[in-house]
């Protein structure tokens, strides 16, 4: 990977062993900017939700991004470069220029954890909805196509309620219908096809209670069919309220242990555990979908768990498992002997390989 004026980070030039490398540094040291760097050329924008001028190092003309991946039969490029003057970002994806940000998001595959994601267990249905949206969106550009007009049709019909305009809001709501299921349709399926997977990882992890997921939603609108009928039933609360109270955008992905509410009932251990076991998750749905195996970046996961958690990530990270695992912890002994890894050291920005 190759980085230039990317966060606090000195000018990078790295190759990342192939099943994966701990990075170690106190806080503020810039590992987690290592990560995010390796990371950026996935959907080409901070994992932090940072906009691309606070990501370039302050006073600098800009920043570039780039990873190189895949093996002998199969190798290929991701970049990104942004520059201040313009706020121009410049996408390269196999050394060829792209257009859009459609078109180059994905080439590169990495699935990250940063500790806020426990938020996926105690956060609200934003945190999950948006976790459905990337990975599905990254499975499949027909997701990807889907979700873009779903959320473009919402918005205008919102804006036709806002101003009063039922015709024009009703106007909108077939191409809402027609976007929409396929993006219901899609979630359940995933939804039904993990939740055995989701109560492994869980188990594996080291959980005694059984784990469960479940999409909560309207099923029946997975069919275009079904939605003329719900838009008429809530068209004048609409109105009144100038929002699109039907679709998937209110949905949620309901997580539970031994029967009861993760995010209400789980301790931080246990919430920690389900987010890890949702990005596993995630790297496999990426994995079948595209035929290979994304990388793992992991952001002090090992914080908050126990002896007995952190060594059955460990095993899993480095047993054959995954592919490649980029892990990163402020202290050594909290990387447990199971972590099979090579050990980088992160100090001001710059990365010792030694």
């Amino acid at each position: 990977m190759v980085a230039r004026g990317f966060r606090n980070l000195a000018p990078l030039d790295l190759e990342v062993p192939a099943s994966g490398v701990a990075l170690l540094g106190a806080n503020g040291a810039g590992k987690t900017n290592v990560l995010e760097a390796i990371y950026y050329p996935v959907l080409f924008r901070s994992f932090r939700g940072a906009a691309d001028a606070e990501v370039a190092r302050y006073g600098s003309e800009g920043f570039h991004a780039e990873v190189a991946f895949g093996d002998g039969a199969a190798p290929g490029t991701a970049a990104a470069t942004w520059t201040a003057a313009g706020r121009e970002k410049r996408l390269v994806i196999d050394g060829a220029p792209v257009a859009t940000l459609a078109a180059a998001a994905g080439r590169w595959l990495a699935v990250a954890f940063l500790p806020s994601d426990t938020g996926l267990a105690s956060g609200a249905p934003t945190e999950r909805r948006q976790f459905l949206d990337r990975m599905l969106a990254l499975a499949s550009p027909a997701y990807l196509r889907a979700l873009a007009r779903y959320r473009q049709g919402v918005s205008r019909r919102n804006a036709a309620l806002r101003r009063g305009e039922i015709a024009a809001a009703q106007a909108f709501e077939p191409a809402i219908a027609a976007a929409g299921a396929p993006v219901v349709a899609a979630r359940l399926s995933w939804s039904e096809g993990a939740r055995s997977e989701f109560a492994r990882e869980f188990t594996a992890l080291g959980e005694g209670l059984p784990a469960d997921l479940e999409y909560v939603g309207d099923a029946t609108l997975a069919d275009p069919g079904a939605w003329p009928a719900q838009f008429a039933l809530v068209r004048e609360r609409d109105r009144q309220r100038g929002i699109t109270s039907v679709g998937p955008h209110r949905d949620d992905l309901r997580l539970t242990l031994g029967g009861k509410s993760l995010g209400r009932y789980g301790s931080t251990g246990q919430q920690r555990s389900a987010a890890i076991a949702l990005k596993l998750l995630e790297l496999a749905t990426l994995k079948e979908a595209r035929s290979e195996e994304p990388a793992l970046i992991l952001d002090d996961v090992f914080a908050e768990l126990d002896r007995d958690r952190q060594g059955r990530l460990a095993e899993r990270l480095t047993g054959g498992g995954v592919r490649q695992a980029l892990v990163s912890s402020p202290r050594r002994e909290e990387l447990p002997g199971e972590l099979k890894l090579p050990v980088w050291t992160v100090e001001g920005g710059r990365v010792e390989t030694r």
